[in-house]
C-alpha cells in the first residue's frame, strides 16, 4: 500500500581468493590404503555398530559429501563424518531393517594429497544381497518436489495467521462481522502446522534417499531426535499455545498479558524458519538469522493485511469507515515494506556474495525475478498508497481500490512462491565457491567382477607420460586378495590408435599395484585392468575416463 525505497543494488561484502599448490606425488610414494575397519570387510557381526571405524595405511582427510552408508534394504544411514589422523570414523543411524549386508563407500585423501575412494561390505545376522550404490547427496524426485512445496504453504499459512490476527486486534470496524477474519486465522494455524508436520515427514527420506512415502518409525525417530527436527517441534509447540491464547484477541479483547505473551511466541515461531535453512549456515549467522525474522515477519504482516482488506473489509465495510481504517493500514504497510527491503537487502549481500553472482548463478538469477516482482507490487501499492491519500475511498468507492489490492495480492503470493523455492536452493556464495575451487585433479573408483573388486586411482589425468596409476584388489566381500600379475591397457575412443597394454608392479605381499599411463590426446579413454589372482583365475575389469584439453597459457 505504499511506494516504499526500491532495492537499487547488492553490495559486495567479501571477495576471497584462495589458491592451493598442488604438487603430484613421485610414482614412488603409495597412498592410503585400506589397513583395518571395524567391522572387518565382509565380515558377520550379531549387532549392527553405531559407527564405523576405518584404519588407513596414513593420514587422510575426509570426503564426508562423498561417503555413505547404505543399509540393506538400500537406504542411507550415514550419520557424522571425520578423520581422526589415519581414521575414518562414520556414525550410522539405526536402520530400519538392520538384518543383512551393509554398503560403506568412501571418499578421503591422502596425506600426500591424492584422492582414493574405496567400498567395502560387512554383515549384520546373515549376508544379503549388495545394495547398490548411489549418489550420497541425491534425493528423490517427489521429496525434491515436496520441498518448495511445503515451504509456500508453511509461508501462505504464516501470512493468513498474522495479517488477520493483527487486523481483527487492532483496526476492525465495532459493527463487522469478525467470523470470516476469524476463520481465515484459524485455517492459517491449521495449514502451518500441516506444512511442519510436513516438513518432518519429508525430512526422512531427504536423508535416507528414498522415496516419499518410503518412511520408517525409526527414521521419523532420529529426525525428531536432530536440531531440524527438535526446531520444527518447537514450532509445533509455538503454534498450539498461540492457538490456545488467540481467541479472545479476534475478538477485539487482547489485554496486555495476552498481547505480550503472543508477541513473544510470534517472535520464537519466525525464528524457526532461518534455524531450518539456509540462515542456520550463513557467514554473521545471528545477524542472518535476525534478517530473515524481520524479513517473514514483514511480509506476513503485510501479505496477510492486503488479503483481509481484499476479501473482507474492502467488500463488506462502509466507505467512510474504509477512510478511517485505510490511512492507519497504509501506514503499517509503508512500515512493512521499508522492514521487509532492508532485511532483504542484509540477506541479499550475505547469501549472494558478490555482484556478478547474481547474474551467473541459480540464487541470483531467482533473487533478480523475485526483486522485480516486488519492484512492480511496490508500483502498485503505491497507486493505492495516492488514492488513499487523496480519501477517494469515500467519494469514488473502495472498487477501484479492491482492484489494486487483488493485484498486490496475486504478485505477493508469487514472491512467496519464489521465496519458497530460493530456500532450497544453493545459494550464489556456495555456487560461486565451489565452481571457482581449484579442481581435484585425479580420478579414483570401484570396479567389479566375478573374482575381484578393485580400487584405483589415476593421477592427475593429463596429457603426457606423467600419469601414476595406484589399484588394490578385494575380495567380492571386501577382504585384501594379493594378485602377483597385473596389466592396464588404454585405448582412446573415437579414434583410429591402437590400444596400449602396460605392466603394473605388484607391491607385494599387499594388495596392491602400481604403474604409470600414457595420454597422448585429449579425450575419453577406456581403461582396462587385467589381474591375475592365481596361476589359473584372471579376470579384466574396465572404466572410461576423459582427459581435458591442455589449459591455454597467456
Amino acid at each position: 500500500m505504499t511506494g516504499g525505497p526500491r532495492l537499487h543494488r547488492v553490495i559486495v561484502l567479501l571477495l576471497v581468493a584462495l589458491s592451493t599448490l598442488l604438487i603430484p606425488a613421485a610414482p614412488a610414494s603409495a597412498h592410503a590404503a585400506l589397513a583395518t575397519a571395524v567391522p572387518e570387510p565382509g565380515s558377520v557381526v550379531r549387532s549392527a555398530p553405531a559407527e564405523i571405524v576405518i584404519r588407513f595405511t596414513e593420514n587422510i582427510g575426509a570426503v564426508p559429501s562423498r561417503t555413505q552408508v547404505l543399509a540393506p534394504d538400500g537406504k542411507r544411514i550415514t550419520g557424522d563424518v571425520r578423520a581422526e589422523g589415519p581414521l575414518l570414523r562414520i556414525a550410522i543411524r539405526t536402520a530400519d531393517r538392520p538384518l543383512g549386508t551393509y554398503l560403506v563407500s568412501y571418499r578421503i585423501v591422502s596425506a600426500d594429497s591424492h584422492p582414493v575412494g574405496g567400498a567395502m561390505t560387512f554383515s549384520v545376522g546373515a549376508p544379503s544381497a549388495r545394495p547398490a550404490e548411489s549418489d550420497p547427496t541425491g534425493v528423490h524426485p517427489s521429496v525434491e518436489a515436496a520441498g518448495p512445496v511445503l515451504r509456500f504453504l508453511g509461508y501462505a499459512g504464516l501470512t493468513l495467521t498474522v495479517g488477520p490476527a493483527l487486523m481483527l486486534a487492532l483496526l476492525w470496524p465495532r459493527r463487522l462481522a469478525r467470523r470470516g477474519p476469524i476463520r481465515l486465522v484459524r485455517a492459517g494455524l491449521v495449514l502451518t502446522a500441516g506444512a511442519t508436520l510436513g516438513q518432518l515427514w519429508t525430512q526422512a527420506p531427504a536423508t535416507s534417499g528414498a522415496a516419499l512415502g518410503n518412511v520408517s518409525a525409526v527414521e521419523l525417530a532420529d529426525v525428531l531426535a536432530s536440531p531440524f527436527g527438535l526446531t520444527l517441534t518447537a514450532r509445533l509447540a509455538v503454534l498450539a499455545v498461540a492457538a490456545a491464547l488467540i481467541p479472545p484477541v479476534l475478538r477485539g479483547a487482547p489485554g496486555r498479558w495476552r498481547s505480550v505473551t503472543l508477541l513473544v511466541l510470534a517472535a520464537g515461531g519466525f525464528a524457526t524458519w532461518p534455524l531450518t535453512g539456509h540462515a542456520n549456515e550463513s557467514p554473521l549467522r545471528g545477524v542472518i538469522v535476525a534478517a530473515d525474522v524481520v524479513h517473514i515477519a514483514a511480509m506476513a504482516v503485510w501479505l496477510g493485511g492486503l488479503v483481509t482488506l481484499s476479501v473482507f473489509l474492502l467488500r463488506r465495510a462502509h466507505p467512510r469507515v474504509l477512510g478511517k481504517i485505510l490511512p492507519t493500514w497504509s501506514r503499517w504497510a509503508g512500515l512493512s515494506v521499508v522492514w521487509l527491503a532492508g532485511a532483504g537487502v542484509v540477506q541479499a549481500v550475505v547469501q549472494v556474495g558478490s555482484v556478478g553472482a547474481l547474474a551467473t548463478t541459480a540464487y541470483g538469477r531467482l533473487l533478480l525475478v523475485k526483486v522485480a516482482v516486488l519492484a512492480a507490487v511496490l508500483g502498485v501499492a503505491a497507486l493505492a498508497h495516492r488514492f488513499v491519500r487523496r480519501s477517494r475511498v469515500v467519494t469514488a468507492g473502495p472498487g477501484t481500490l479492491r482492484r489494486t489490492v487483488g493485484i498486490e495480492v496475486a504478485a505477493t503470493v508469487v514472491v512467496l512462491g519464489l521465496s519458497a523455492v530460493l530456500v532450497q536452493t544453493t545459494p550464489g556464495r556456495n555456487e560461486v565457491a565451489d565452481r571457482e575451487a581449484p579442481a581435484t585433479k585425479g580420478v579414483s573408483s570401484t570396479l567389479s567382477s566375478d573374482l575381484f573388486t578393485l580400487q584405483y586411482d589415476i593421477y592427475p589425468v593429463e596429457i603426457g607420460e606423467f600419469n601414476t596409476v595406484h589399484a588394490f584388489t578385494y575380495t567380492p566381500e571386501g577382504k585384501p586378495l594379493a594378485a602377483p600379475e597385473w596389466t592396464v591397457t588404454t585405448r582412446l575412443k573415437d579414434q583410429d590408435l591402437e590400444p596400449v597394454s602396460e605392466p603394473m608392479l605388484p607391491l607385494t605381499p599387499r594388495n596392491d599395484a602400481m604403474g604409470s599411463l600414457t595420454f597422448p590426446l585429449p579425450g575419453t579413454y577406456e581403461i582396462s585392468f587385467t589381474v591375475r589372482t592365481t596361476e589359473i583365475d584372471q579376470a579384466t575389469v574396465r572404466t572410461t575416463i576423459t582427459v581435458p584439453q591442455v589449459p591455454s597459457r597467456p
